[in-house]
């Protein structure tokens, strides 16, 4: 018999889950980018620049693991 691919819907989810943190982070990095690069006499620019540009690299590793969370949870075999 031919067996169907059904969603988990618990793992899918966890990825939207994931989804909407990186959302957040994609608002919210290159907001302190800007924030930072505008006050570059202030004493926290390179503390907030540092900090900017990590969570960038969250939003993107978070968005990656967040869609493959999505498609494992429509096609992966139990």
């Amino acid at each position: 018999m031919m067996e169907e691919n059904k969603t988990d819907r618990n793992i899918l989810a966890k990825g939207l889950k994931t989804m909407g943190i990186s959302l957040g982070a994609m608002f919210l990095g290159p907001t302190l980018v800007y924030i930072a690069l505008t006050n570059q006499e202030k004493p926290l620019y390179i503390p907030i620049l540092i900090l900017a540009i990590i969570i960038c690299g969250l939003a993107i590793f978070l968005a990656f693991k967040g869609i493959n969370t999505i498609m494992d949870s429509m096609f992966k075999k139990n």
